[in-house]
């Protein structure tokens, strides 16, 4: 399918926030999909993830959650760095840019309102668990991959999944170092204790990142399974 590209400037409280996004060239009304980046920003990966969801017929956008640091892309190799600015994020804060996306999603003639879902990479995956729970009337669904930290935080993303208001669809990987496996069984716990609608799904052979074919932790089987199961789960559920 035939996409547009473009970086656009959403309003947040503390001022503008670069977002980027892609959709088909048609214009016709989509469900929508917000892409949350890793702890590297939003590079050349995550553009491309970003206009391969557009492909498959969605508006597509990837936010700047860094929009509030000087520095906003880090390359892999450069991982303490990306995680000590990644530490400096306040979920609340990273909950109001969220809600700008939504809010700019619902407002566009070429998006379809009702069907806005989300998905994320790493502290990406956090974020897209806990806005399940924050903007639990606006997504629809939520498919976080490698979400590492999900039960930490005062309070954490898991102690808000009660609050989950949509089916979600949970990607790890089992020689993850980021991700204790007691990490994945306390959110599984949770989420069935719950009675949430969801599938969590661990990668015998992946490990961290294991989506990204830029980082030398890719694992192209693994990789190519979520990307068909991340097709029908935002298939059933948006369109």
């Amino acid at each position: 399918m035939d996409i547009t590209t473009s970086t656009i400037q959403l309003n947040t409280p503390d001022g503008k926030m670069d977002a980027y996004e892609a959709r088909p060239k048609d214009g016709a009304a989509r469900p929508a999909v917000v892409v949350l980046m890793e702890a590297f920003g939003v590079n050349s990966h995550i553009k491309d993830v970003t206009e391969r969801v557009a492909r498959e017929g969605y508006v597509a956008i990837a936010p700047d959650l860094y929009h509030r640091e000087p520095e906003r892309i880090v390359p892999y190799s450069e991982l303490p760095k990306a995680i000590g600015i990644m530490n400096r994020l306040q979920d609340p804060k990273v909950m109001d840019d969220v809600g700008a996306v939504i809010s700019h999603l619902k407002s566009q003639g070429y998006v379809k309102a009702s069907a806005v879902g989300i998905t994320g990479f790493c502290m990406g995956g956090r974020f897209t668990y806990l806005a399940a729970a924050h903007h639990n009337k606006e997504i629809k669904a939520a498919m976080p991959f490698y979400g590492g930290g999900i039960p930490m935080g005062k309070p954490s993303p898991l102690d808000r999944t009660g609050e989950i208001g949509c089916p979600m669809y949970l990607f790890f990987g089992a020689k993850d170092p980021l991700i204790p496996q007691e990490h994945v069984a306390q959110i599984n716990k949770a989420l069935t204790d719950n009675n949430k609608k969801f599938t969590l799904k661990v990668y015998p052979e992946a490990g961290h990142g294991f989506f990204c074919n830029e980082r030398e932790s890719y694992h192209a089987d693994s990789a190519k399974d979520a990307w068909e199961k991340f097709k029908s789960f935002f298939s059933q559920h948006l369109k």
